[in-house]
């Protein structure tokens, strides 16, 4: 493919889908130690009464309103969690499940008592997103780059995912040392003076960020996939968490390249005429990674948290 055609075809979506792996792959990979994984299950089932709610208030089908409004009902429920996880005493998994069965459920009644029941909602496009059309129409190859005027037609899900991860890799690196010493010995953060609960707090609500922003263009499945695989799969790889933090982006970036390639010509080179869905391909491979090092992983064997703290 030339630069011609790779540029505004190709190049937005594949970025697109990077950014979305490596930003719900970073704290993905505190969530995994802690045994929150899920958490980006969760968020995904929960966003409803928040895009129903914002639709409500503003009358027209918009994405900045229904992502601020899935944004707002994805904090709430990460709230919610860690409520009825510290003050109920149970595992972190039920929590999970009351939250976000009860808030999907929520948003299915208000479909039913409100005229949004007549709203078309789109449930491909909640589970595989919309990333194969996320394409740059005005770029005419390279150069477009550095054209001011083809940069304004960017795609708008481009640099809503970049700013994104920016400030996911920020709290990252600014809060590396407590997340890490909470992540391994939360008594011991403690009497350090870490705010244990807020830093998880302030973790969760960025990975609900993530997913948010993430949701729109990529869909639930590879949300999900991504805050589990890649850090899992690093696990596997290493006992160092700054390696395995590494291992997870690298994983991602692997996986998002290499499932939007698999996903457009994959099918072509088997004999077929169409095209897959680019992010169940992205999560599919991101799935035969964590397989290929559960069999090959130099850590395969042991369980647990890295003994580097």
């Amino acid at each position: 493919m030339s630069g011609e055609e790779f540029v505004p075809l190709s190049l937005t979506p594949l970025l697109i889908g990077i950014f979305a792996a490596v930003a719900c792959a970073l704290p993905g990979n505190f969530l995994v130690l802690r045994r929150q994984a899920l958490i980006g299950d969760a968020i995904s089932h929960v966003v409803l009464p928040g895009i129903v709610v914002a639709f409500l208030i503003t009358g027209a089908i918009s994405a900045w309103p229904m992502m601020l409004g899935a944004a707002g009902a994805a904090v709430l429920a990460v709230v919610l969690i860690e409520l009825i996880r510290r003050m109920g005493k149970i595992e972190p998994g039920a929590a999970m499940g009351v939250v976000f069965t009860s808030m999907f459920a929520f948003g299915v009644l208000i479909l039913e008592v409100s005229d949004t029941s007549t709203v078309h909602l789109d449930v491909e496009h909640a589970l595989y997103g919309n990333l194969e059309s996320l394409i740059w129409l005005d770029a005419t190859g390279w150069a477009s780059l550095f054209d001011i005027d083809a940069l304004r037609y960017l795609p708008p899900e481009l640099p809503r995912m970049a700013v994104t991860l920016v400030v996911v890799l920020a709290f990252t690196l600014v809060l590396w040392r407590p997340l890490k010493i909470a992540t391994f010995d939360e008594g011991f953060a403690q009497t350090m003076g870490i705010r244990t609960e807020a830093l998880g707090m302030g973790l969760v609500i960025i990975a609900a960020i993530a997913a948010v922003a993430a949701f729109d263009a990529v869909g639930s499945i590879i949300v999900i996939a991504m805050f589990i695989c890649p850090p899992a799969a690093a696990r596997l790889m290493t006992d160092s968490l700054e390696a395995q933090v590494m291992w997870s982006v690298i994983f991602a970036i692997t996986a998002a390249i290499t499932g939007y390639v698999l996903a457009g010509y994959g099918p072509l080179w088997l004999g077929g005429n169409d095209a897959v869905s680019a992010a169940g391909m992205i999560a599919t491979m991101s799935g035969v990674i964590l397989a290929l090092a559960a069999l090959f992983g130099p850590r395969r064997s042991r369980t647990g948290a890295p003994s580097e703290a």
